[in-house]
């Protein structure tokens, strides 16, 4: 029998699910399973194949405010935030389903014959799911593995596992092949490692911590899987003195403390041009307070608590070390209040002006604190911004198309927003540069990552 973990809602604190704790033995029979279901699930018509994974998307669909509710529970992120995170699963499915047959080879003029692409299927994924957005990301894993005809392996995080239990099985109601879809819960340690290293998984698609990442990366080259790597950040928010400030300063809260800032893509850094710096903190701390943190379940709250109680003492670790005054804390701007009780709750926290070599500015906190920095012109801004040994996403704010432009280019990082802080949408390629990771999630450029090109030549010459 399995050991059993506890699932805790960070909102109360209380105990909400026990899960299973699986692992080697457990690891290999769902990869057995896995590879035993390969033929089958390649060899549905492809237009079958895509009525299938429509018929899943129905099924999230239809279950959209139990898989919100789940997630909130379990994660302690804002309702609506889990509501618009399901809405995002069904339309990856549906995203997916009708790439199942675009996902075309070429032809290529040859001499003595005639040269010709395939689309092959990779075979078994594994896929390790981070805990802070579990049923979005688990989606964008599993959507693009199906539709290019492989079998996945899911492995949540371990304090978050409930939302990609629940898929596997709405999956298989759905109509999914037994195999084709599974989900093995349990520690990374083991049941991540195990697939990572297992001869018979092909590819390993990671989300998480660049320090795991790495690691990741390490056990699959043993086997010379393919990897997909999505990892840190330390994103970047640039205010010139052109922006529209009360737009840049009024959407800033959302780009830094959804989900409670645990987000790989969250703008823990606003770099603003220094002749307007005091303007927009003044328009910056009227937004955060009114960022309304408490029961997560309510549909007036824009913040829930952060997971747990030691990722909390992480979080607060940044503010309280001496990184300003040697030996003091730092000195915030601007704090938002959270409530009295249970609950893992964190204000959200504005520290400015912070220094750019502040251990709070260089590293990801993720949490709701966000360091502004001050800069002079174009150049000050491209170098800051690129200071890091992250490159995932970031923002741009200027009236000035051309230099939009200019620091859309130079910016090192894989999304990039232009008075906007959004990030991710189901049609566009998502993905890091640097540290940050390689490979591309979402969009048709995810097509790749799960298939490999097979080159094939006839010959036409008697």
């Amino acid at each position: 029998m399995s050991d059993v973990t506890h699932v805790v809602n960070p909102t109360t604190e209380q105990v909400i699910a026990e899960v299973a704790i699986h692992g080697v033995e457990a690891t290999d029979d769902a990869v057995a399973r896995a590879r035993a279901a390969l033929p089958g699930w390649q060899a549905i018509a492809p237009a079958d194949r895509a009525r299938l994974m429509r018929r899943f998307a129905a099924a999230v669909e239809e279950h959209h405010e139990e898989l919100a509710q789940l997630e909130t529970a379990n994660v302690g992120k804002p309702i609506g935030e889990s509501r618009d995170e399901v809405g995002m699963v069904a339309e990856v499915l549906y995203f997916y389903a009708g790439a199942v047959d675009k996902h075309r080879g070429a032809t290529v003029p040859v001499a003595g014959g005639v040269d010709m692409t395939f689309n092959e299927p990779l075979g078994v994924v594994g896929a390790i799911i981070p805990w802070n957005f579990p049923v979005a990301i688990t989606s964008w894993k599993v959507g693009p593995a199906l539709a290019t005809g492989n079998t996945i392996v899911v492995k949540p995080a371990e304090i978050t596992p409930l939302t990609a239990i629940r898929l596997a099985e709405l999956g298989l109601e759905a109509g999914l092949p037994e195999g084709v879809l599974q989900v093995v819960t349990g520690k990374g340690s083991v049941v991540g490692t195990r697939l990572a290293e297992h001869p018979d998984v092909a590819k390993v698609a990671f989300t998480g911590s660049t320090e795991v990442g790495s690691e990741v990366m390490t056990r699959a080259s043993g086997t010379i899987k393919r990897v997909t790597l999505e990892l840190g950040g330390k994103s970047a928010s640039v205010v010139f003195d052109d922006a529209d400030l009360a737009k840049a300063a009024a959407s800033a809260p959302g780009g830094m403390f959804a989900n409670a800032g645990q987000d790989c893509c969250a703008r823990s850094r606003i770099l603003v041009q220094r002749s307007v710096m005091d303007e927009f903190l003044d328009l910056l701390a009227e937004a955060v307070l009114a960022w309304t943190v408490g029961d997560p379940t309510d549909e007036a709250n824009k913040m829930g608590p952060l997971v747990t109680a030691a990722h909390r003492g992480v979080v607060a670790g940044f503010l309280e070390e001496g990184m300003g005054a040697p030996g003091g804390p730092v000195a915030t701007h601007t704090a938002g209040t959270v409530p009295d009780g249970p609950g893992f709750w964190f204000p959200p926290t504005v520290v400015a002006p912070a220094d750019p070599q502040w251990r709070m500015a260089r590293e990801e906190i993720f949490g709701p604190v966000v360091a502004v920095i001050p800069f002079d012109d174009e150049a000050e801004a491209v170098r800051l911004a690129n200071d890091t040994p992250y490159g995932l996403s970031g923002s741009i704010w200027t009236r000035d198309g051309a230099r939009s432009l200019r620091m859309a280019r130079a910016i090192q990082a894989g999304n990039l927003s232009v008075n906007s802080n959004s990030s991710v949408r189901v049609q566009t390629s998502f993905g890091g540069m640097k540290q940050s990771g390689f490979g591309r999630e979402l969009g048709l450029e995810a097509l790749a990552s799960y298939s490999e090109v097979k080159n094939v030549f006839v010959s036409t010459v008697d």
